[in-house]
């Protein structure tokens, strides 16, 4: 039972409350498919982490700086079928919703998230359902990333189940401004005015953090090339 606990009574407001009482009431096969997404975490994540490795040994470098996962939480899943006014069930959950399961990888710099999501597409248990390249065509906030939407198998004790991460793909900078601006988008309190100047700011800082990633990436090319 999450009755009380872990759906937040704001999120209630939102929907029908004898929904929300089904699915409190129903518990079990939501854990299972929260288990089912942390499995394919996991399947993505070590796939990665095999990439990072073999890039070590052929070419003496990691491109990967860290990987982050999550898992959405019942609020969230909650809230934004209630915004989309979806059936409040496991089914909609797992048909509707494909950022469940998010792995976020952090390169060193642009070429090797490319390089990387390609390497990712071309194994053959991995299909691309979504992409969307916020490097080539940032958002107008000036937000940067690779996102991915992909399927994995999960192979459990008698069958195999296909499950949908979203993999996000960007630079140190990139990852460094996303968490600032997140920052600046949670925060209730700061006046109208200031909020759109620090927006402003923000939208500037993003064009010279992708200037600062070619910039490196050059040096770093220069240096790999015995140019300098």
């Amino acid at each position: 039972m999450l009755k009380g606990k872990l759906v937040d009574p704001v999120i209630k407001a939102l929907v029908n409350n004898n929904a929300i009482d089904r699915f409190e009431d129903n518990m079990m096969p939501f854990k299972r498919l929260m288990a089912y997404y942390k499995c394919a975490i996991m399947e993505v994540e070590t796939k990665f982490k095999v990439l990072n490795q073999e890039f070590s040994l052929e070419y003496d470098r990691n491109p990967i700086e860290t990987i982050k996962t999550r898992l959405k939480s019942t609020d969230s899943i909650v809230k934004k079928l209630a915004k989309r006014d979806l059936p409040l069930t496991v089914e909609s959950i797992e048909k509707n919703l494909n950022d469940i399961a998010g792995v976020r990888v952090i390169c060193s710099f642009p070429e090797d998230i490319y390089v990387l999501a390609d390497c990712l597409l071309q194994q053959d248990d991995i299909k691309l359902i979504q992409v969307k390249d916020y490097i080539k065509n940032p958002k107008p906030n000036g937000y940067r990333s690779l996102h991915l939407i992909v399927e994995i198998p999960i192979f459990l004790k008698d069958t195999k189940k296909n499950m949908r991460v979203e993999v996000q793909l960007r630079t140190i900078a990139m990852d460094f401004w996303a968490s600032l601006d997140h920052k600046l988008s949670y925060k209730k309190d700061i006046p109208e005015e200031e909020e759109e100047l620090l927006r402003q700011e923000l939208l500037e800082c993003a064009q010279i953090s992708a200037d600062l990633d070619k910039r490196m990436e050059k040096i770093k090319n220069r240096i790999v090339n015995n140019k300098i």
